[in-house]
């Protein structure tokens, strides 16, 4: 009969926060249980780069914020924290804080193939409980393609894909437009197929 197993510890609020303090790697927490986060690759991080250099341009003087993947998000007062790759914020509390940011317009995450259909589903899922929350983009690493969520007056969620680079989108909340072209600065990146690759 196998020995019996130590249960995982799991974190208070207080005590996870006080590991993020001094931990040499980040982590995420969701109902007492921490997860160590992977670090990114250099094209993950000059996609992310790339994106916040194009939203602190543009909100230059707006009493905004953006802020890149080491600063943390309260998704979830007590439940769920976790780094998004980039967000934007207008909140004067997050403006004054000098660590969890909780009322987010805009959250950036770069799609990578580990994380890809969990940024799009679960984690997706988590962030749309946040009230401030208007738009969230995944940006793809590999290929030109920019998945644009935002919500609507009627509080449904609206997807709009886009795949050129010449293709903007509209922040009306931060009076900002994004050129996808700027996501993709300084990249060999890859444009969508317009039919799928014949088989063989």
């Amino acid at each position: 009969m196998a020995a019996p197993q130590p249960a995982a510890h799991r974190y208070t609020v207080e005590e996870y926060l006080a590991l993020e303090e001094t931990a040499d790697q980040r982590h995420e927490f969701f109902e007492g249980e921490v997860y160590a986060m992977s670090g990114a690759s250099p094209r993950h991080n000059l996609i992310a780069q790339n994106c916040a250099f194009a939203l602190r341009q543009a909100l230059r003087g707006k009493g905004c914020r953006v802020f890149l993947e080491g600063v943390q998000l309260a998704v979830q007062e007590g439940r769920y924290y976790t780094y998004p790759d980039v967000m934007a914020t207008c909140e004067p509390e997050d403006l004054a804080s000098d660590r969890v940011m909780r009322r987010p317009v805009l959250l950036v995450e770069i799609l990578s193939p580990s994380t890809a259909d969990h940024d799009r589903s679960w984690k997706f899922n988590q962030y749309k409980q946040l009230p401030s929350l208007q738009h969230y983009l995944l940006v793809s690493q590999h290929t030109c393609l920019v998945e644009w969520f935002r919500r609507e007056e009627s509080g449904v969620w609206s997807f709009t894909p886009l795949a050129e680079l010449t293709d903007t989108l509209e922040i009306p909340e931060l009076s900002v437009t994004l050129r996808v072209q700027d996501m993709y600065d300084e990249l060999d990146i890859t444009p969508m197929q317009a039919q799928p690759p014949a088989k063989r």
